[in-house]
């Protein structure tokens, strides 16, 4: 354990100067990791032998069935990194006399739950929206709300009353949720953006902790530390060719621990005292940090919304428009569409870390080359000049 000089902190804090240190964070995410990775064979197992698949239809890339409630085997890391997390003794800080752990687990546990049922049985729409719902009204009881949130360049907090407190909650967990719903197109993108959002998360949660920014007792990085084990762990039988699918029940897990971290680090932040106020990755505010992180399927969620509603189609209707499909229609595989969409992930989280872990203002040249130096891999890479070729020759028959 670790000691920083006490702040002004929310309202759930103690002047304890004790604050948990990065060796048990990690342990906590190594358990996640072991557990998840250990298990999901044997989730897989028991979806064969029940008949748990995913059939392949004409909006999947998958040619066979695949077992399709890996969630089960990620609801089981996470469950079992927060038990070690509570009876470690060094994240005491964490959950003496704070009601906000239990809120996360029964909350997790709800949205697990109406995935899981909805990938064995398949529910309708709205009846996955009222179980989030609950979900949320469940956070919004035992406490785990935001309680501002400040617009970049805008002077001072806007603080959330108890009666907006819920509405927010709800509505920042639907958004996260869907979000990472929607990217699971392909084998491994969601966990991967999410390992990689979440990670990036996790050490911007640190440094605000360090700098004396945000509670010690704040469960964020705990929460953001679990989704990256959880990932991690379930990543390697999900990669391309993957031999299961973490189903709703994942991505509304991994939705949840995000919207949880998000907004109890986002909307609690006190980032902007006065010795920050030169640093223009302050002035961003926390709560877009996030918006930032997770900027690849938020825009693919978007743009979706978009598309859906400019065609005059239900946002519960599948397709093949996202941002995945259209990278492996203009002629990448399977994986190198994955890596590309990691690879933005991953450009946009050091876009934001940098001037946190360098205290100063820095240059932004090196991500305006990187992000230069995606799009013309994108577009230029001998695979999509030799579809573009294809598709030429084929239309000069067609005409003749």
């Amino acid at each position: 354990m670790r000691t920083v000089p006490a702040v002004r902190r929310d309202s759930n804090v103690v002047d304890s100067p004790l604050v948990p240190d990065l060796g048990s964070y990690l342990l906590v995410g190594a358990v996640a990791l072991a557990v998840t990775f250990a298990t999901t064979p044997l989730v897989g197992f028991l979806a064969r032998r029940r008949g748990w698949v995913y059939l392949p239809s004409d909006r999947t890339v998958h040619q066979t069935p695949l077992p399709d409630i890996g969630g089960l085997a990620m609801y089981l890391g996470f469950v079992s990194a927060f038990g070690v997390a509570w009876f470690l003794g060094d994240l005491d800080v964490l959950f003496d006399s704070n009601s906000e752990p239990i809120g996360v687990i029964i909350a997790a546990t709800i949205i697990f739950a109406v995935g899981f049922i909805d990938d064995i049985r398949e529910i309708s729409a709205p009846a996955k929206v009222a179980g989030t719902v609950l979900a949320g009204i469940v956070l919004v009881r035992f406490g785990v709300v935001m309680f501002s949130f400040r617009l970049p360049f805008y002077e001072g907090p806007i603080l959330l009353s108890d009666d907006l407190q819920p509405l927010v909650t709800v509505l920042w967990l639907l958004g996260m949720t869907s979000a990472i719903n929607l990217i699971d197109g392909l084998d491994g993108l969601a966990a991967g953006i999410v390992a990689i959002g979440a990670f990036a998360f996790f050490v911007y949660s640190q440094e605000l902790t360090d700098t004396g920014l945000l509670s010690i007792r704040n469960i964020g990085p705990l929460v953001a530390i679990i989704a990256v084990g959880v990932c991690l762990g379930f990543l390697p039988h999900n990669f391309n060719p993957a031999r299961i699918m973490m189903g709703d029940g994942g991505a509304l897990l991994l939705g949840l621990l995000l919207a949880v971290s998000t907004s109890v680090v986002g909307g609690r932040a006190d980032t902007f005292s006065q010795e920050f106020v030169g640093q223009t990755y302050f002035f961003l505010a926390p709560l877009v940090i996030p918006l930032l992180i997770l900027g690849v399927p938020i825009f693919d969620m978007l743009f979706a919304i978009v598309r859906r509603a400019t065609g005059r189609k239900s946002l519960a209707v599948a397709d093949k428009g996202h941002l995945h499909h259209r990278l492996m229609d203009l002629g990448h595989g399977h994986r190198r569409s994955v890596v590309i969409l990691w690879t933005w992930t991953a450009l946009l989280s050091g876009f934001v870390l940098y001037p946190t872990l360098t205290g100063e203002n820095p240059t932004y040249l090196p991500f305006g080359i990187g992000a230069l130096g995606i799009v013309l891999f994108t577009v230029l890479h001998p695979s999509v000049r030799a579809r573009r070729r294809a598709v030429g020759t084929d239309g000069d028959v067609d005409a003749g």
